[in-house]
This record gives structure tokens, sequence and C-alpha cells, in this order.
């Protein structure tokens, strides 16, 4: 391949980007644009859930468990209800999304030494949220139970747990870096789609055809431009989500920056051949919209564990390549992996890249049909 005939290509490509507004604000406004808007709207943490109280005891006992609720951050009380109806309300309306009802002996339990039942009632609406709120009462209850028992009965097994890669828990933790993943996947394959459907829209197809430049020249050529531009999203990306978001890089910057150089390669090259086939602009944007958001969304691990997707998804994932990319940069991110725990993930990334680069050069004639 001649070096000359190459950046002749990608210096047309720029020139065409540059007088695109439309290319331009998509190539680096709409990676930061999904960034903020999926940054901040998806979470999986559980705060602020809205609570009604009733308290049948309205002793000190029962004031002090209300107070451990308001006090762990998880729940607000909005209400101190004095019906047993008013529970059904407040849930049926969402006003409420969860009750706690506190039994007229429930002090008095407690100083006899019996054991105190205490009902609380959760919206399964959202079942997510009322799993992990369950969970949040489960440790509340049994922390007070404890001090109340003062450390009269010493429990049999006394853990001691910790978490590692994400301590304080954090949904934006993994859902930024995975997030990043499939922003990548979207802008690489969609800007790429745009070029060799825009010279057969724009009638200039025909003079590169004339030209001596090669198939594999000429779509080298077209993707040069748009993996430099990928690389400066991908920086600004990694920029945000560090300074803005607050996530930890805990892994080395240049072994991410090379990592995704590889997936870049191989997101534009599927766009290259999106373009090839559809010979279309308006054909190829929708179809690489089509085969890289949803499966990158959904069957990535971006957001849903691959391990919990019935079994024909879970050999379906092994086709999307944002779910090596996903593995990668989650691993970076949280727990500072290397390249040698990286290694099969990189290798199929790879492989995916060179496959489609070959099947485009083969897909694409230089000949007018």
């Amino acid at each position: 391949m001649s070096i000359l005939r190459i950046r002749a290509i990608a210096k047309k490509e720029l020139i065409q980007i540059w007088r695109d507004p439309l290319s331009l604000a998509m190539a680096f406004m709409m990676p930061v644009m999904l960034l903020f808007l999926f940054g901040y709207a998806i979470t999986l943490d559980v705060n602020d859930l809205k609570t009604v109280v009733y308290d049948l005891d309205k002793s000190s006992l029962s004031r002090e468990l209300v107070r451990e609720f308001t006090e762990s951050g998880y729940f607000t009380v909005v209400d101190y209800i004095h019906d047993n109806m008013d529970i059904n309300r407040y849930l049926d309306s969402g006003r409420a999304r969860v009750a706690i009802s506190i039994p007229e002996k429930f002090s008095e339990d407690i100083r006899t030494g019996r054991n105190p039942t205490l009902q609380v009632i959760v919206d399964g609406s959202d079942s997510n949220t009322a799993t992990i709120a369950l969970g949040y009462i489960s440790a509340i209850t049994d922390a007070y139970s404890r001090r109340m028992k003062a450390g009269n009965a010493a429990p049999l097994i006394e853990p001691r747990i910790r978490v590692w890669y994400n301590p304080e828990l954090k949904s934006r933790n993994f859902i930024i870096p995975g997030l990043i993943a499939v922003i990548m996947a979207v802008i690489a394959a969609l800007l790429s789609s745009l070029t060799i459907s825009r010279e057969w829209e724009r009638g200039t197809m025909e003079q590169l055809i004339s030209t001596p430049v090669k198939t594999p020249e000429l779509i080298t050529g077209k993707l040069l431009p748009y993996f430099f531009i990928g690389f400066i999203d991908v920086a600004m990306s990694v920029l945000l989500a560090v300074f803005l978001f607050d996530v930890p890089l805990r892994g080395s910057v240049f072994l991410l920056m090379a990592l995704s150089g590889i997936f870049l390669f191989g997101g534009l090259s599927l766009g290259i051949l999106i373009s090839i086939v559809a010979k279309s602009q308006l054909v190829s944007s929708q179809i690489s919209m089509i085969v890289t958001f949803l499966p990158a969304f959904l069957l990535s691990g971006f957001m849903y564990s691959i391990s919990n997707m019935p079994k024909p998804l879970q050999v379906m994932t092994h086709l999307i390549p944002a779910r090596y990319f996903v593995a990668i940069i989650k691993g970076i991110f949280m727990k500072g992996s290397g390249l040698k725990l990286l290694a099969v993930e990189t290798l199929l990334l790879s492989l995916f890249g060179i496959l489609v680069f070959m099947i485009a050069n083969m897909k694409f004639k230089k000949r007018i049909v």
C-alpha cells in the first residue's frame, strides 16, 4: 500500500468532515452529550426512600428505631399516620415506597426480653428497589436488635465484610466506564458508516474509482481521520468520568488508550462495511444504530449481568465486541487490571477488527454497478 495515497484520502476525508458541521457536532458533541445524559440519568443507587410510620407504641424506643431509619440516609419519613388504612393510600398513590408499622407493646416486649414484631411493607412494583430496600431494613433492624440486647447473646458467627474495587458501592463507578464503551461503540460505527455512502450520494465515487487508489488504501485513508477523532472522544470521556463524575481510574491510562484504539479500529471497520453495503447515508446510519446501540446496551454486560441471561443470549453476547471492551474498561478503571488479565478480551477484539476490515475490503469493488 502507498502511504502517499492513504495520506491523500485521509486529507480529503478531513476536509469533508471540516466542511460538514453535522459531522463535527456528531464527532465531538454527541459523546459528551450522551455521557452527561446517561451518566446522570442512569443510577442503581437507592436513596431517599419515601417512608410512612404507623407508631402505635409511641415510646422512646419506637422513636429511636424510627431515628435509626432516617439517620441511615436511605429512608425519608414523609408522614406519621394514625390509621392503618392510610398505609394503603400512601403506597397506592406512590407517595411512599415503605411503610413501617410498630405495634403497641413494642417497648414492653424489648424490656421483658421477648422478641417484638415489626411490620414493614415495601412497594414491590420496582423489584430492584424493593430488594435493595429489604436489605437496608434487615441491616438496620438487626443492628438495633443487637444494641437493645446489649451484648447478652453473642452471635455464633461474626462476619467481617470488606468490599473490594468499589467499597462505597456507588453504581456510578461501574456504570460510567461501561457507558463510555457503549458510547464509543455507537459513535465509531455511526461516523464511519457515512463515509463510502457519502461518496456514492454526492457522485464523487466515480472520481475515486478512476484513480489508482487501491481498495485497502481507500478504506485505510477513510478510517484514519475518524480513528484520531475517536481517540479524542475517548480521552474526553475518560476526563469527564474522572474529574466530573469522580470515578476512580486505578489502572494504566496508556493501556486504556491502547486497547481503546483496538476497539475503535473494529468499530470503525464495522461502520465502513455497513457504508459499503448500504450505499445510502440514511440507511447506513439507521443500520449502524441498530447493530451497535441495542446490542452494546443490552448484551454487553454494561447494565445486566451476562450470567443471569438465558443460555442462548449468553452465547450471542460473544458476537458483541462491546462485551469485551466493557470488561476491559471496567477492569482498568475499577480493578487496575493489566494486559495479562485482559489478554483474552484484547485478542478477541483484535480478531474482530481484522476480520471486519478484511470483509470490508472484499465487499468493496472499484466499479460502478
